[in-house]
């Protein structure tokens, strides 16, 4: 072997030194397709390792929420020093499988798995001096949620000739739900050619409305763990009652607003006849009016108690007067 260059001969030693020599590489093995389990259950997340079990073994669950780094993961629980530790918001859930985890198994039980446990977990076994490999494995878990009662709604302009979008939707549901419309009752089915859906969305145009597409229809949401569906009556009016119901109203508001018009021209009528009336016209003499350049003084009324005439006017009184009007030479 003295021909062999120096860098080939040590790489030749090493590898012979890591096949015959235990417990260099520590290996994980873990499912290499996805899991799912329903909500409620108990799931077994299968690892398992091959490495000589030292006083440095550890061993350390940890989850990574969907759509993160694996940098960003947070421990659920770890095994060192010969003791458990459970940590985190799984803690009350989660233990292994075998306790302690010193016979190549480490599997994880999770019991009671909720929406929220759905992402990836990473079995992670640290061995030292094994330190040829990172002794990681990967699982990738989903938890199953069957479909929340859709909710069931209309738009669109029905009446005759119109069309009409009909919308279901799922608040829950892990395989996202599929939806599909019937239509249920007596009444005839619409025609294929008028109504058009989207399973994905769960929405369901109709168009060129007739009065054979009034009646129920019920929308359907299933995935793999069950179904749950919802309700809603469609009512479609013809165009002649929309005319008559248009008519209708008109005459309404006619009435309506005549009825306001007579209220306030009586009212103002009561109200012109309770002014009194101060105004007298031109020919009009009135009894208590005095003539001309004679005062009121000098107008002694009679008594109407007594019932005798006005006493003739004195010389001096007429001389007085007299002399108040003016002279006109």
């Amino acid at each position: 072997m003295a021909w062999l260059p120096g860098s080939f001969l040590c790489q030749t030693l090493l590898g012979f030194i890591s096949i015959s020599a235990p417990g260099l590489a520590v290996v994980v093995k873990v499912p290499a397709e996805p899991l799912s389990t329903q909500m409620g259950t108990t799931v077994e997340l299968t690892c398992s390792y091959s490495t000589s079990v030292g006083v440095n073994f550890a061993l350390e669950w940890s989850f990574v929420q969907p759509g993160k780094p694996i940098s960003a993961s947070h421990p659920i629980l770890y095994f060192t020093n010969g003791r458990l530790y459970p940590v985190g918001s799984m803690a009350k859930r989660a233990s292994l499988l075998q306790n302690p985890p010193t016979e190549g198994v480490a599997t994880l039980k999770l019991s009671d798995v909720q929406p929220s446990d759905t992402g990836t977990y990473l079995c992670q076994v640290n061995n030292p001096p094994d330190f040829y490999t990172n002794g990681l494995g990967i699982i990738n878990f989903t938890v199953l949620v069957p479909p929340s009662s859709p909710l069931c709604s209309q738009s669109g302009q029905i009446s005759v000739g119109g069309s009409a979008a009909l919308s279901c939707s799922s608040s829950k549901g892990v395989p996202r739900p599929v939806y599909k419309w019937v239509h249920v009752g007596a009444s005839p089915t619409p025609s294929p050619g008028s109504m058009v859906q989207d399973e994905v969305s769960g929405q369901l145009i109709l168009t060129n409305l007739s009065l054979t597409s009034s009646g129920t229809y019920r929308c359907v949401a299933t995935n793999q763990l069950g179904s749950a569906s919802c309700e809603l009556t469609l009512s479609v009016t013809g165009r002649s009652e929309s005319r008559v119901v248009g008519a209708v109203i008109g005459v309404l508001l006619g009435v309506l607003f005549l009825s306001v018009a007579a209220f306030c021209l009586i009212r103002l009528q009561k109200e012109r006849r309770k002014r009194p009336k101060e105004t007298y016209g031109g020919s009009d003499l009135r009894e208590d009016a005095l003539a001309p350049g004679i005062s009121q003084q000098t107008s002694a009324p009679a008594s109407s108690g007594t019932g005798l005439l006005q006493r003739p006017l004195s010389a001096s009184t007429v001389a007085t007067t007299k002399s108040k009007l003016p002279m006109v030479v």
